[in-house]
């Protein structure tokens, strides 16, 4: 249309259907505890913990690289992402989006478990000798090779079989982290952040039925605030003192 080679625009025809919101089932407070003490001595015990903690994806916590951690500034830079191509089979991307490459930074129960999961590398990494293979991935099968994103899906199912959890997906626990954090009155911008989406809009619209029921929340409390200050409110005036006199005001 812009060529002026056709009249009309005849896909403005095209009837599309509405889309349908994606379904996710993130756990709640209790369960999030419960996976994390499940998850306690597990070999990817410290790539549990940045999953249900910071809301990184499985690529993203795949592609890791010990270069991309500052435990001792507790931050993390999140540069690639590790996935299974038809084509490349396993290769290292770019980030999701430009604003999925972040620094974010570490909590303190991540820090620890990261440093642990380093001192448990460097004993496998002296086993395995010459068969290991360097790449500097922070998790790594125990010869070095990175970790299939299937393989780390049958993990994760496992443990959550073992701890008796109901069944979830892998990417779950980053729709955890959000729920979560949004229940603690967390700022929709720092969400956003943290989970590396690309708009505002992206995190408001995900999370619409987490904002609703803290809206129902915060109505319910208003209303309870209400009803205390219509309970103790001033008694009606019997009549016997003297009506009050406005000052002129000039």
């Amino acid at each position: 249309m812009r060529e002026e080679e056709i009249p009309r625009n005849v896909a403005r025809n095209v009837r599309t259907g509405t889309p349908r919101p994606r379904r996710f089932n993130p756990l709640t407070a209790d369960e999030a505890q419960h996976f994390l003490a499940a998850a306690q001595g597990h070999h990817l015990q410290a790539l549990f913990e940045l999953a249900l903690r910071t809301g990184l994806r499985k690529g993203e916590l795949l592609g890791l690289r010990w270069e991309d951690l500052d435990l001792d500034a507790g931050t993390a830079s999140i540069r690639r992402t590790l996935q299974r191509t038809r084509t490349g089979g396993l290769t290292t991307l770019p980030t999701k989006t430009i604003s999925s490459e972040r620094r974010i930074v570490l909590p303190a129960a991540c820090v620890v478990s990261l440093r642990a999961h380093n001192d448990w590398q460097a004993r496998v990494k002296q086993q395995a000798d010459a068969e290991w293979v360097h790449n500097g991935l922070v998790f790594t099968r125990p010869d070095g090779h990175p970790i299939e994103p299937a393989t780390l899906t049958r993990h994760f199912n496992a443990l959550l079989h073992r701890s008796r959890l109901r069944a979830i997906r892998f990417h779950d626990l980053r729709h955890s982290t959000a729920t979560l954090l949004l229940e603690q009155g967390v700022e929709l911008v720092v969400i956003k952040e943290l989970l590396g989406h690309a708009h505002i809009g992206v995190t408001a619209t995900v999370y619409a039925h987490v904002r609703l029921r803290l809206q129902r929340d915060a109505i319910d409390l208003l209303g309870q605030a209400l009803g205390n200050l219509a309970e103790s409110s001033v008694e009606p005036d019997d009549g016997d003192d003297p009506p009050l006199c406005a000052a002129p005001v000039r």
